[in-house]
């Protein structure tokens, strides 16, 4: 459309890019507009139906553009071959130098932008909707380069992008708490610090983009080569979302995408050039091989490092790259040699990591060296006792923790369905995590695990690092997929109880928790089955959402939220809200006489989930007004 406008006698045709701000206003609106209005308001159905009615209107605009366009071309006076008219020389055909340079400039803030995503989104804070962010950002920064008169300069881009990613190197590197701790701030709000962290890698990413595309723009081509402008362009997003997205979660173990994102954005500041004096390439050669030497040493010597030395390495690295900070080369190599460093330093004396397509999951002891930790970003999956008060090993059949010990609300469900059967129970768990759940087995017991992620699988059945399948139930079927699916070809009515506890944070697994979804629950329980969904979230108030599915299937729902437990968190010992649902009252046997376990009725104001319609906004603002109702108590 914009080739077609540069043919036009419209007195902007010339420079017809300013249409490309325009274009990415709309995406930014639709992308604010989506989650807040459509996703609400519209169901996934009806949204079909809307989105094909707008792309037949897309045809029928391009289309009428296009007739127009050929209409006003085949109408244009010729002029008379007696009065010839001085022309411009035609602008040279881009070079393939130039379409590489566009499209490595396309590539770095798209890869980037999964990068930083996947980044804030688990290892800082798994916030709902977090991932809008990042992403509105990006559309903001073509925004503003690609207007007549950019909004923020790209001169002042470029110049305080040396400053942002240093600020954030730093925070990457050296713990920001505990650096705040040392300088007199350690009462600081928690929240805030995590707000504040997220809030600089969104800045970061963003000046960075902003470079990035600057450049873009400071390099277009004239109008006539604007198509093969877009296009070397738009390869260069699908290089850089396919090699973060696809290829770097096969090839690293950890996010490593992100700090190398970061080394190459600063690579993408103007003047990026090799030494031309022959002086100039071996000082630049002779600081590789020294940099060379001083990784292999601090990799063979820093297990015996102190963590203070190790800041003060570190910190020497980034005073140094302030040095070079007009100078891409230079200013990149030593970000990489800090980041290098600080990763082969987390490597030795940190955790185990295995990434899946899921994300990277992360096995650690606790600092006192008592427990071992399952986690996902920030988000725990799993922790088991592995030493005494004494820091003596424990052996044996290890304790049950996290939401699962003795008289937590999983284990009350299981103890009155125990009374009730008066014999062997059959259980499935959705969400495999370390396992626990399988040593709350007796013999006679039969146990199902369902389990989408291969990597989870590895870890809970690796004898060293979790004991819980290997002492409990060592030859436990686990059903790898999609549970949705796999549950759904168990046969009916196979289960006593059904666990559902695959929710981490805002990684809302929502197909779990629909009217559909609990239909296939209910058919695959036991005619007095009970189904456990663990709808602890901090940020989502999701227990009116179950209520509301198994209303509609004409289920009876009962919730606990721990109020009867005192949470231990140094012992790994926590409280949550569990929701039970079954098809009557007399189904929940002793639950149905606790204090603790009172019956909910649906909200009729609130809309039931379906396959076809959620609602992430609402559960966030329902949980909202609850934190702020405690708060005023």
């Amino acid at each position: 459309m914009q080739a077609w406008f540069a043919r036009t006698d419209h007195p902007d045709a010339g420079d017809p890019y300013f249409l490309y701000a325009a274009s990415n206003v709309g995406s930014f609106l639709a992308l604010l507009s989506y989650p807040t209005v459509v996703e609400p308001l519209i169901s996934l159905s009806a949204q079909t139906r809307l989105w094909t009615i707008g792309f037949w209107v897309l045809i029928a605009l391009i289309m009428g553009s296009g007739v127009l366009m050929w209409r006003t071309r085949a109408g244009a006076p010729r002029p008379a071959a007696a009065e010839p008219t001085a022309q411009a020389p035609a602008p040279a055909a881009p070079s393939w130098r130039d379409g590489l340079t566009w499209c490595g400039l396309g590539a770095v803030p798209a890869g980037l932008l999964i990068a930083v995503t996947a980044h804030i989104s688990t290892d800082v804070a798994a916030v709902p909707l977090l991932w809008v962010v990042p992403l509105a950002l990006y559309l903001l920064t073509f925004v503003i380069v690609f207007q007549r008169r950019p909004l923020i300069p790209h001169w002042l881009a470029v110049g305080l992008q040396p400053l942002f990613i240093l600020a954030l190197v730093g925070v990457l590197i050296l713990d920001p708490v505990r650096i705040l701790a040392l300088l007199g701030f350690g009462n600081l709000d928690p929240v805030k610090i995590i707000i504040t962290i997220i809030a600089l890698h969104c800045a970061v990413f963003f000046v960075n983009a902003l470079v990035c595309h600057g450049e873009l723009a400071r390099r277009r081509p004239a109008a006539r080569h604007l198509t093969v402008f877009y296009l070397w362009l738009a390869a260069g997003g699908t290089i850089g979302g396919i090699a973060t997205g696809l290829i770097a979660p096969l090839t690293f173990s950890w996010v490593a995408e992100y700090p190398i994102l970061i080394v190459l954005a600063a690579l993408c500041r103007p003047g990026l050039a090799l030494p031309q004096n022959r002086q100039g390439r071996q000082l630049m050669l002779g600081g590789l091989a020294v940099t060379v030497l001083l990784m292999t040493a601090f990799k063979q010597f820093h297990p015996d490092f102190e963590e203070t030395r190790f800041d003060w390495v570190i910190g020497s690295f980034l005073t140094m790259s302030v040095l070079f900070w007009r100078a891409p080369v230079p200013f990149a190599a030593t970000l990489a040699v800090a980041l290098f460093i600080n990763q082969t330093y987390v490597d030795v004396n940190g955790s185990i990591s295995v990434r899946s397509f899921f994300g990277v999951h992360k096995v650690a002891d606790s600092e006192d060296g008592r427990f071992r930790v399952l986690s996902h970003g920030t988000t725990l999956h799993g922790a088991e006792r592995i030493r005494d008060q004494d820091g003596k090993p424990v052996s044996g059949r290890p304790d049950i923790l996290m939401y699962y010990y003795d008289g937590s609300a999983m284990a009350q469900v299981m103890d009155a369905v125990r009374v009730r059967n008066a014999g062997p129970i059959r259980y499935a768990v959705v969400g495999l995590g370390a396992g626990s759940l399988a040593c709350r087995a007796k013999p006679a017991d039969t146990v199902h695990y369902y389990e989408i992620d291969p990597a989870i699988i590895h870890i809970a059945r690796d004898s060293g690092l979790f004991h819980f399948l290997s002492a409990c139930r060592p030859e436990v079927p686990i059903m790898l997929g999609d549970a949705r699916l796999t549950l759904a070809d168990a046969p009916d009515g196979t289960y006593d109880i059904i666990y559902v506890d695959a929710f981490s944070s805002d990684a809302i697994p929502i197909h779990l928790i629909t009217r559909e979804a609990m239909a296939i629950y209910l058919r695959k329980l036991a005619p007095h089955g009970i189904a456990v969904i663990h709808v602890s979230n901090r940020f989502l108030e999701l227990a009116s959402v179950v209520t509301g599915i198994a209303a509609a299937n004409g289920a009876v729902t009962r919730v606990n939220d721990g109020s009867d437990f005192v949470e231990k968190e140094s012992e790994y010992l926590f409280v949550g809200t569990v929701v039970a649902v079954a098809r009557n009252d007399l189904d929940f046997g002793a639950l149905a006489f606790s204090n603790y376990w009172p019956r909910q009725t649906p909200d009729p104001d609130q809309w039931v989930w379906t396959d076809d319609y959620s609602n992430v906004v609402g559960a966030v603002i329902r949980q909202l007004r609850a934190s702020n109702k405690e708060e005023e108590q």
